[in-house]
């Protein structure tokens, strides 16, 4: 099989995969009633980010066919999409139901500070797991570009993120979340 096809189809069963996987999670630990089309996690900037990175794979794999021969390179990013989605769905179970993919902003009687788990040595791993897998998709496909705008982007997404989130997780659990944060990385790079 060519190397652009192979690249190609992986690509399309780790998205495939990821949102599929997200949304029979939510169902199980929310139930189907409770969750929607929201829970696929399909927005319009991720499907720009998506078809960006396809237009400079086509570009790429027309003008400069040797930079996506890099096998090496390619099987480094389909281990960190392996990596991340590990990452990412042992938080989801980990936390069960209080995983949500909406920030809470009201405290709930059955609300409590995850700890356990990949939780004791990641306060986000859920955004740890994604962040390594959107990276990892475009070290698989051989993208330059998208590997630097991808890294850029999903930064600073979690960066304004976890901000807004922690500012709740703090009102919610305060002094318990105020340990728990200064002994646990946030699981992004530069973000206390």
């Amino acid at each position: 099989m060519e190397t652009w096809c192979t690249q190609l189809l992986e690509l399309l069963a780790a998205v495939v995969f990821f949102h599929a996987s997200e949304y029979a999670l939510a169902v199980r630990f929310h139930g189907r009633h409770r969750v929607n089309a929201s829970s696929l996690l399909i927005s319009k900037q991720y499907l720009l980010a998506m078809v960006c990175a396809l237009i400079e794979y086509v570009a790429e794999l027309i003008l400069f066919r040797e930079l996506k021969e890099q096998w090496w390179l390619s099987n480094l990013g389909l281990a960190l999409v392996v990596i991340g989605e590990l990452i990412r769905k042992a938080a989801v179970i980990t936390a069960g139901n209080a995983f949500t993919h909406n920030i809470r902003i009201y405290y709930q009687e059955n609300h409590n500070l995850v700890t356990e788990g990949i939780y004791r040595f990641v306060r986000h791993p859920g955004y740890c797991g994604f962040f390594v897998w959107a990276i990892g998709t475009q070290i698989m496909l051989c993208n330059p570009i998208c590997i630097v705008g991808f890294t850029f982007v999903t930064w600073c997404f979690f960066s304004r993120r976890i901000r807004y989130e922690e500012f709740f997780l703090r009102q919610f659990f305060g002094q318990q979340y105020e340990v728990y944060a200064q002994n646990v990385p946030s699981g992004l790079p530069f973000i206390k």
